[in-house]
């Protein structure tokens, strides 16, 4: 299938969130959470992570992860990946019981697509040291009950205009309709090859000519559909965006898997912005480390798209 008709499935089976200029989310995607090893690229920023999810939290802000949350292609055990980032799924699992946590589930974690494999390994867990000592296990609650989707439309009250979220590798052959073929090679080649330095052929974040294309193909398909969609947020591609004024309603949260910082997208006070959480040096106290968030280009006014 298409991108266009990919999306417009998705975008038809998605389920709304209303809200108003008054609500405040944080949005983040491909964190790629792996088992903490060498190969594990969201390790480097687990601690900027963890830090920014505090905030959000203390700050009232609803979390969506728009996909590739758990890299599920390089590991097979989700179990593995829990135990490597406890601190990680303990705070989102704090968001959850505040009702303010939604998952999307995107090429890397398509297992997430299945109600049986989400019941099995999200709802609840067991401690690493209850089954190494061979203890009774009692299933402790992780996100008890969570549905997590493919696509979910925020339905801007005020304007009655749709902010449309999805991973956005839809149509994407290797990761999307012969998935099975990209996760064997991430799995049996490409995560051997990487301690090396080798680039994931199947990744548009790392193919330039791939990711172009993929992106000039969701524009145009949201160009065709402003009728319904005010804005779309997406991921995949790693490369953060927000559009300038007499721009498409593009908007890219790039990834947790940068070099040194992480990006998301904030909507807050009726704002979306584009922004970035890093190591910065504090001269002033003889170069004392800290994390620090910055903007990433100008906010825009939410009401210029819905």
């Amino acid at each position: 299938m298409s991108v266009a008709s990919r999306l417009s499935e998705v975008f038809e089976s998605s389920g709304e969130i209303p809200f108003d200029d008054s609500s405040k989310f944080i949005f983040f995607s491909d964190c790629h959470r792996g088992d903490n090893s060498w190969t594990d690229d969201f390790a480097p920023n687990q601690n900027i992570f963890f830090h920014a999810l505090n905030f959000y939290y203390d700050q009232g802000f609803t979390y969506i992860e728009i996909g590739d949350g758990d890299e599920l292609w390089e590991n097979r055990s989700f179990e593995t990946i829990r135990e490597a980032h406890s601190h990680i799924f303990w705070k989102m699992s704090q968001f959850y019981g505040a009702g303010r946590l939604h998952l999307l589930w995107g090429n890397h974690n398509r297992k997430w697509k299945y109600s049986r494999q989400v019941k099995k390994f999200l709802y609840h867990f067991s401690a690493e040291r209850e089954r190494k000592l061979g203890m009774k296990q009692i299933p402790k609650p992780l996100f008890d009950g969570i549905k997590v989707h493919e696509g979910l439309i925020l339905h801007h009250l005020p304007t009655n205009k749709k902010v449309f979220l999805t991973h956005g590798h839809q149509g994407d052959l290797l990761n999307d309709e012969w998935w099975w073929v990209g996760r064997f090679v991430v799995r049996n080649i490409w995560k051997v090859l990487q301690l090396v330095g080798a680039r994931d052929p199947t990744s548009p974040a790392k193919n330039f000519k791939k990711r172009v294309r993929l992106e000039k193909e969701i524009v145009e398909w949201v160009n065709g559909n402003q009728g319904k969609v005010g804005l779309l947020v997406v991921g995949h591609t790693h490369r953060p965006y927000l559009p300038g004024e007499k721009e498409s309603p593009y908007c890219n949260t790039g990834s947790c898997v940068h070099p040194r910082c992480i990006t998301g997208i904030e909507i807050e006070y009726g704002e979306i912005k584009l922004i970035k959480w890093f190591i910065d040096v504090n001269p002033a106290t003889g170069g004392t480390l800290f994390v620090n968030k910055e903007p990433l280009g100008k906010p825009r006014i939410l009401r210029d798209f819905v």
